[in-house]
């Protein structure tokens, strides 16, 4: 998939809560419509970014997992 990935936010070596805490952080700085790389090692962000777009309206383009990171995609609102 070629996606055109306005910033990014690694979040490798946190775990839960502050992956969505800074997830939340930067929506604040972005503007509406551009892409979100965020790069996480923390397995439960597997289950809160989903849910984090889905209560605040944003849209999960696309998901993957690599050996050791899990990487997501998020367009905001």
């Amino acid at each position: 998939m070629n996606l055109k990935i306005d910033k990014t936010l690694n979040t490798c070596g946190l775990l839960c809560p502050e992956p969505v805490m800074m997830l939340h952080k930067i929506m604040r700085e972005t503007n509406s419509g551009e892409l979100i790389e965020v790069v996480a090692t923390d397995p439960s962000t597997l289950r809160d970014i989903p849910k984090f777009c889905l209560f605040l309206g944003h849209e999960l383009v696309e998901q993957q997992q690599s050996e050791a990171n899990y990487i997501f995609y998020i367009r905001k609102a």
